[in-house]
């Protein structure tokens, strides 16, 4: 009684309402927590993660369609990519207008921890990309497809070299049947499409090794963007602005001497462009905030499960509006994806020297 009292002096308490308290009953493991007023409670916080992953899934399984319907083969890729970042950054900073983290933003923003914190995963993301264009040339597209599913391993390796954040042994069981997954569906794809590479020495050295490193960097980036959402305390939404503008002057550093620079400065930034160009651009946009929460909140290997899954959505959408069947490879990963998402959420990694009292 002596203890629920003292709780309950606590929670009245102004001073302390913001504490979280946890009183050991007499029987041992039953917990009394007092939050702060309007603070998340895990169950709030974990229906929010499913719907950004509900909806980031859905924007990833339809932007193929999407961009193939609306984007002209006269648009300049350079001017598309660019609209997005410029409205990915414009939406960021309307939502942290809204939950009113933009007014202090002045005071805590400062230069080095920007750079720690976004400027170094963008340079990584761009360095990867630019393997990820080597290597796409000198390998057919089945290995390369395979080999880029890797990144969902290194992706968990590096979460827990740099967040300590241990795997279950039913989680890596979870993640093993998702790389099959992740497989068979790039099996289904990429064997519809021929090689594109003979010499061994130009698939290993300018195919293999590239898709390889860009899979490592692909894992290291996301896991510092989830060390500097979580540890850091780092907003998402500041996150996106940061490494959206950084990306912007890279591409603006590209185009000086790209064909898509010359193909500017002789058509206009908006050759090309209808209406309804808009929609995948902001598409992608709204995507990319996506991709920072679901980072920030749920963690680099969760979106694995995401990408993955958004390759089925693809194939059912293809199937609705395209009257394309989905492959046998696809009927048979459908299955696993599901088993692999319900393993990895069922039996997280318990610590067992918290467990005991």
């Amino acid at each position: 009684k002596s203890e629920k009292a003292a709780l309950f002096k606590a929670i009245l308490d102004p001073k302390r309402r913001r504490s979280i308290i946890c009183i050991h009953s007499l029987g041992g493991r039953r917990r009394f927590m007092a939050t702060a007023n309007g603070a998340k409670s895990p169950s709030s916080m974990g229906t929010k993660v499913l719907f950004y992953s509900i909806l980031l899934t859905l924007q990833y399984g339809a932007q193929p369609l999407i961009s193939k319907r609306c984007i002209g083969k006269d648009v300049i890729v350079t001017s598309s990519v660019l609209t997005c970042e410029i409205v990915k950054v414009v939406c960021a900073l309307i939502l942290m207008a809204r939950d009113g983290t933009l007014k202090g933003l002045s005071k805590e923003w400062t230069l080095m921890g920007s750079l720690t914190a976004s400027g170094l995963p963008a340079a990584i993301y761009a360095l990867q990309n630019s393997l990820l264009q080597i290597s796409y040339r000198n390998l057919d597209s089945l290995t390369f497809s395979i080999l880029n599913q890797t990144k969902i391993f290194f992706t968990a390796f590096f979460t827990f070299i740099i967040l300590r954040q241990k795997q279950s042994i039913q989680q890596i069981g979870a993640l093993c049947l998702l790389i099959m997954a992740a497989v068979l569906l790039s099996v289904g794809e990429g064997s519809n499409k021929g090689s594109s590479a003979s010499n061994s020495d130009q698939v290993l050295f300018y195919g293999i090794i590239p898709v390889l490193a860009a899979s490592v960097l692909s894992g290291l980036a996301s896991s510092l963007c989830q060390w500097a959402s979580q540890v850091k305390k780092h907003s998402s939404y500041l996150m996106t602005v940061e490494m959206s503008i950084v990306g912007s002057l890279c591409l603006l550093a590209s185009t000086l001497k790209s064909p898509d620079g010359e193909a500017i400065k002789k058509y206009g930034f908006f050759h090309g462009w209808t209406a309804l160009t808009l929609v995948p651009v902001i598409s992608n946009a709204l995507g990319g905030i996506l991709v920072g929460l679901v980072t920030s909140h749920a963690g680099g290997v969760r979106k694995g499960f995401v990408i993955v899954s958004a390759l089925l959505v693809t194939a059912l959408l293809q199937f609705a509006f395209e009257g394309k069947p989905p492959s046998s490879y696809c009927l048979v990963a459908l299955p696993l994806v599901m088993s692999s998402i319900s393993l990895y959420q069922k039996y997280p990694y318990l610590d067992k020297k918290k467990k005991k009292v």
